[in-house]
Parts: C-alpha cells; sequence; structure tokens
C-alpha cells in the first residue's frame, strides 16, 4: 500500500496570522495527505530540520509578512545543503506577481495567491510528488 502524501505547513518569521495556513492544512488533510502543522514563529532552519525528521514530500509556506524573498530563498539553500533536492517548497501568500517569478527561477514551487482554491492546491502537491518522489 502506497503512503499517503506528507506535507508540512509552516508559518516563518513575526508573522501572527494563521488562520489561512490551518484552513489549507486542514483541506490538505481532507485531501488525504499527513498534514505536519509547525505554529507559529519558525524559522527557516527549524522548518528544514522538521522536513527531515518527519520525512515530508512538500513544504507549505505561509507568508504575509513580506518577508518572502528572505524566508524562500533561506530554505531553498538550506533543503540543498540537507540533500533534500526531491522535497516541494510551496507557499502562498501575499507575494507580488514578479516576486513569485523570481523565486520560482530560485527553485520555489507554484506560490498561491489569496483566493486560491484549496483543491487547486491539494492537486498540485498531488501531481508533483506523482511526478517528482518514488514511493
Amino acid at each position: 500500500m502506497q503512503r499517503p502524501i506528507r506535507v508540512l505547513v509552516a508559518k516563518v518569521g513575526l508573522d501572527g496570522h494563521d488562520r489561512g495556513a490551518k484552513v489549507i492544512a486542514t483541506s490538505l488533510r481532507d485531501a488525504g495527505m499527513e498534514v505536519i502543522y509547525t505554529g507559529l514563529r519558525q524559522t527557516p532552519e527549524m522548518v528544514v530540520n522538521t522536513a527531515l525528521q518527519e520525512d515530508v514530500d512538500a513544504i507549505g509556506v505561509s507568508i504575509l509578512s513580506g518577508a518572502h524573498m528572505t524566508v524562500f530563498p533561506k530554505i531553498i539553500a538550506l533543503l540543498k545543503e540537507k540533500e533534500m533536492n526531491d522535497v516541494l517548497l510551496t507557499g502562498g501568500g501575499i507575494i507580488p506577481e514578479e516576486d513569485m517569478q523570481q523565486l520560482s527561477e530560485m527553485g520555489v514551487g507554484k506560490l498561491f495567491a489569496p483566493g486560491t482554491t484549496t483543491t487547486e492546491i491539494a492537486n498540485y502537491i498531488k501531481d508533483w510528488v506523482a511526478e517528482n518522489r518514488n514511493f
């Protein structure tokens, strides 16, 4: 039997608004995934260490603070450092389109703006894992 997709949902930095992250975590769980929610005020190091310990397939970062151009590159660097090249880094929040493009070029997966359906997010993760992870 194939194991469920494991997703880490994280809130990085000082951003204290986590309602959206909790909605995403619940919807991914409802879509059949195992979800680990880190809670508020995580550092990139804490996120990557938890992802490694929990053997996740994907990391979803919710960010509303404007620190996305610092947070995502740091997480990408830590994932590479730990040779976690087969873990999807995705996320969403208030991120300008031009920054989304720049982050994509750095290796961040698709980023989702407010208003994206939870079904679209779940399907993206499922499709990415099916194409990039060997179970």
